[in-house]
């Protein structure tokens, strides 16, 4: 999981010091809606951005600049927990903690040793954990705010897949880039200032200024804070827009300004890979498999939910049980009612947990217990073939590829409409 740094942290007063000299009492920095932000959470904030660009190598803009940006990501993130605490949006502590726990493996530490790789860093364990909180939180508003409601029509499909560079294989890019954000409705002058503000960016880009630098410092897209770094898309999951004006970029170069509905955008190309013309079909290898899930709760605990899939497995191995009855009676998944089938399985259909143990097996082996996100499975595979993407396929894969660009930019747009709407006074002057 990634982690964005989401501190909220509710103290209200500065910590003091043992000194004699004079302490700063805590004071508010901006008012969004009916909450504050204050300037201990402000410098907390820009404390850990500050160490995590100086980790990325990313050139740090001034501190005044940096202090700007960082409180408008603030303010932006409260805009989004706020709705949903408007909306009932929750995340549970069992939701969380298992969230936890992955990002602990995924360091490959123990729980312990996590914590204390964090404190080491200066980060408290309650931070941390309203962070994970806060970043799962975010992610559940925008899928329900924007991507529930994205519609992608069978005539985008036809027509995404009419344009050769949207095929399956063709280039990917490692990109960065700085959006200087309009307000909904914006007049011919407000634009006329935005477009002045990105051509001095682009005049300093050319002069040589550092393209990450001037993302921290200018950009108002949430990637602003890590350089503008959107990492590796491949050429159809790009927005449009940036599809077009990358295409011909070389590693290094920057394209015009470019206008969408959202404002005003810089790309930079970092990377670039692929893009070979004329490549044969893809050839796949897909796997026909059969689980048994055993999902964990309260009640089932991780080391019970593994003791029946054992108990079920001998009862296949030894005891020549069906495994297609056993699923129907134990699995609690869908497919129980098809004896655990799961048909065809495509590479990058299921969790990597799953996938990784069902690649290790060979046609009519069984799996040992396999731990994923749901619970416990026993897979077990009947048969693998090697052939070409299908037409259904090609045509799921340009579905998504449509939804995860129209997500973007829709979300974009969802978040400057917000903004827009919201009540905010900035108090960062006052002394």
């Amino acid at each position: 999981m990634k982690l964005i740094a989401t501190l909220i942290a509710a103290s209200l007063f500065a910590h003091a010091s043992l000194a004699a000299s004079p302490v700063e009492v805590d004071r508010i920095v901006a008012v969004v809606n009916s909450e504050v932000i204050t300037k201990a959470e402000l410098r907390q904030r820009v404390e850990q951005v500050t160490r995590q660009l100086s980790r990325q190598g990313t050139p740090l803009p001034p501190s005044d600049v940096l202090e700007r940006q960082v409180l408008e990501r603030q303010i932006i993130e409260r805009l989004q927990i706020q709705l949903a605490g408007e909306t009932s949006l929750r995340v549970d502590d069992v939701t969380l903690e298992r969230a936890l726990g992955r990002i602990a493996d995924n360091n490959k530490l123990s729980m312990t040793d996590f914590r204390k790789a964090l404190e080491k860093d200066g980060i408290t364990w309650e931070r941390f954990r309203e962070e994970v909180r806060n970043e799962i939180l975010l992610g559940r508003v925008r899928e329900r705010e924007v991507e529930s409601r994205i519609v992608v029509s069978d005539a985008e499909v036809n027509n995404f897949l009419s344009h050769p560079e949207n095929v399956v294989g063709q280039a990917e890019y490692n990109l960065a880039h700085i959006l200087f954000r309009a307000p909904e409705g914006a007049s011919p002058e407000q634009l006329a200032r935005l477009r002045a503000k990105a051509e001095d960016v682009a005049a300093r880009i050319a002069r040589g200024e550092a393209f990450d630098k001037l993302a921290a410092s200018y950009s108002d897209a949430p990637d602003a804070l890590s350089g503008g770094n959107i990492g590796w898309r491949s050429a159809e999951r790009l927005p449009g827009l940036f599809a077009e004006a990358v295409a011909n970029l070389r590693p290094g170069e920057v394209t015009p300004i470019l206008r969408s509905a959202a404002g005003f955008h810089l790309v930079k190309m970092i990377e670039r890979k692929g893009g070979s013309q004329g490549v044969p079909p893809a050839q796949v290898q897909q796997t026909h498999a059969r689980h048994i899930l055993i999902k964990t709760s309260e009640v089932v605990s991780d080391a019970d939910a593994k003791r029946r899939l054992i108990d079920l497995r001998e009862r296949v191995v030894q005891g020549g049980a069906s495994f297609a009855d056993l699923a129907r009676q134990h699995s609690a998944d869908i497919s129980a009612a098809k004896g655990g089938d799961l048909g065809w399985i495509y590479p990058g259909d299921t969790v990597p947990d799953f996938e990784q143990a069902m690649d290790a097996l060979k046609p009519g082996e069984l799996s040992q217990p396999v731990k994923s996100p749901f619970g416990w499975h026993l897979i077990l595979v009947e048969e693998r073939r090697v052939q070409d993407v299908s037409d259904d396929r090609k045509r799921a894969a340009a579905r998504n590829a449509l939804r995860e660009r129209k997500s973007d930019e829709a979300y974009q747009d969802w978040l400057r409409q917000l903004r827009d709407r919201a009540y905010v006074e900035y108090r960062l002057e006052d002394k």
